[in-house]
């Protein structure tokens, strides 16, 4: 299975929130894609309809797929701690996703494009792995000869100070990771107990 590479839209449509991006289509009359749209679905979902929707949100929302989340959840499972505050913590340490939050790229994908063509420094050493683990100390720049590109450099915005759980000088272009966020703090809505549950039949 290939990563997704397909209309944003459909899949904003699909759960009726905007979770690749600019949820400007979505309405009040904005139906599932589909020849039927919402005429063909169940009213209802079922139990497990509902827990394999809420998995698959969190994936396409970090830009996952199926081996390497369940890694993930294996890895959470592992720690001490609520299982499912402890997947969406490990979600958040990646590094595409920290490379997003400190308003490196201006979303995932692109972050994960800058990760991957070695344009990313932690700790003073390249890392071209979109999934590398952060830990709480951790530095993050734009390594030196990328810093000349104004193809990276104009898209870098200030960090959004909800995310208090990492720190980002946008003039230095380096940032910090402080720590593992708390679930409160992370804005994404992912139900994350019902992927628990999932995971646990």
């Amino acid at each position: 299975m290939a990563r997704y590479n397909g209309p944003k839209t459909k899949i904003s449509r699909i759960f009726g929130e905007p979770i690749l991006g600019n949820g400007k289509w979505l309405g009040k009359n904005s139906n599932p894609p589909g020849q039927h749209g919402e005429k063909r679905k169940r009213k209802t979902l079922g139990e497990y309809a509902l827990q394999l929707r809420e998995k698959q949100k969190a994936k396409y929302t970090y830009g996952i797929l199926e081996k390497q989340f369940r890694k993930t959840f294996d890895e959470a499972s592992r720690r001490k701690g609520v299982t499912g505050e402890n997947l969406i913590k490990l979600l958040e340490a990646r590094l595409d996703n920290t490379v997003f939050r400190m308003g490196i790229a201006p979303s995932r994908p692109a972050a994960r494009q800058l990760v991957s063509h070695k344009h990313i420094e932690v700790n003073g050493e390249v890392v071209n792995v979109p999934s590398f683990q952060l830990k709480a100390g951790d530095v993050v720049t734009i390594k030196e000869g990328s810093k000349t590109r104004t193809s990276i450099t104009s898209v870098v915005r200030a960090k959004n100070p909800k995310f208090s759980w990492i720190d980002f000088n946008e003039t230095e272009l380096k940032g910090t990771f402080i720590t593992y966020p708390e679930r409160e703090s992370v804005p994404e809505n992912i139900k994350e107990q019902l992927i628990v549950e999932l995971y646990s039949k």
